[in-house]
């Protein structure tokens, strides 16, 4: 293998990220290359061809951290010159074709990508004239929020992982009500809700039956869902119990055996939340949504016993 090959192979391990080419795009500087930084992608580097003697200007989009420039070896370089938003380089006659310098320029308004990394190649003869870089920016705040959601989905995540393994180490059936403080000498009350509750169906949807449930501290509805001939099936996704007041119960589950065919039988669906007897005054509303498309169906004045 030719020594300027492993050179070039050494100077990318030893810089440790990788190289790529700058898709095509158009600049405003004829003759310039146009290089696109983006917040995703900011470990990347941008190759930039340099030569002895020869001007390369990198016009930036953006204010530079003049002071924080850093470039390797600059001894090699006869002229570095370094502007508000441009950096103007020139190699020395010492500059060897085939040598690689790292240049890391950062920048002062601190959204992301803070800062740019580029690897200058050595050619005996060409060098890019002018290139021009542009930031996709993205602010800190943006991270931020992004990182309140995501612990607010790992809480929540927690809070349901810590429910199914007390379910787990639970007994199953009546048991598993009695250990978990489900059930009182009052046992489970149930209604028929049938003739009282307010349908508001969407998109071929309808609710022949509804019955409730309630006991100590857990409430349900067992609603059968009919879709109607000529749409899709239907699977419920999720599900929310409000009462007038827009306050919600904590919905434990959803569950549903299959899809619910158009056309077909009523499926069931049966929605449980946790609700202490002082919760359960009612009415409630409860909106069922399904997993991959827009058909929901709202069932109003739902209470219970």
């Amino acid at each position: 293998m030719p020594s300027s090959t492993w050179a070039v192979l050494l100077g990318m391990l030893l810089f440790g990220t990788a190289v790529v080419a700058q898709p095509e795009a158009s600049s405003s500087v004829p003759g310039s290359r146009r290089i696109e930084l983006s917040p995703e992608r900011a470990e990347l580097v941008s190759e930039v061809m340099i030569s002895p003697g020869l001007s390369t200007m990198l016009l930036f989009d953006s204010e530079l951290q003049r002071q924080s420039i850093e470039l390797e070896n600059r001894q090699r370089f006869s002229l570095i010159d370094v502007g508000q938003a441009t950096l103007r380089l020139v190699p020395s006659a010492s500059a060897t074709p085939g040598e690689w310098f790292r240049l890391r320029v950062r920048f002062r308004d601190g959204a992301a990508p803070s800062s740019a990394m580029f690897l200058l190649k050595v050619h005996p003869a060409k060098a890019e004239a002018t290139i021009e870089v542009y930031r996709e920016q993205r602010t800190i705040e943006t991270y931020q929020q992004e990182i309140r959601d995501a612990r607010a989905e790992l809480l929540r995540c927690q809070d349901d992982l810590t429910r199914v393994v007390s379910e787990h180490k639970a007994p199953g059936g009546l048991s598993g009500i009695l250990f978990n403080d489900g059930l009182d000498l009052n046992g489970v009350e149930g209604q028929v809700l049938a003739k009282t509750v307010a349908r508001m169906a969407a998109n071929g949807l309808g609710a022949p039956v509804v019955k409730s449930y309630r006991s100590s501290k857990l409430v349900a509805v067992d609603a059968w869902i009919d879709v109607k001939t000529g749409t899709h099936p239907w699977t419920a996704e999720g599900a929310t119990l409000k009462d007038k007041s827009g306050q919600e119960l904590k919905i434990l589950r959803v569950w549903q055996a299959t899809p619910i065919l158009p056309g077909g039988p009523e499926g069931r669906v049966i929605v449980e939340a946790e609700a202490p007897a002082t919760a359960v005054h009612g009415p409630f509303s409860l909106k069922l949504w399904e997993a991959d498309g827009p058909r929901s169906i709202t069932l109003g004045n739902v209470t219970f016993p």
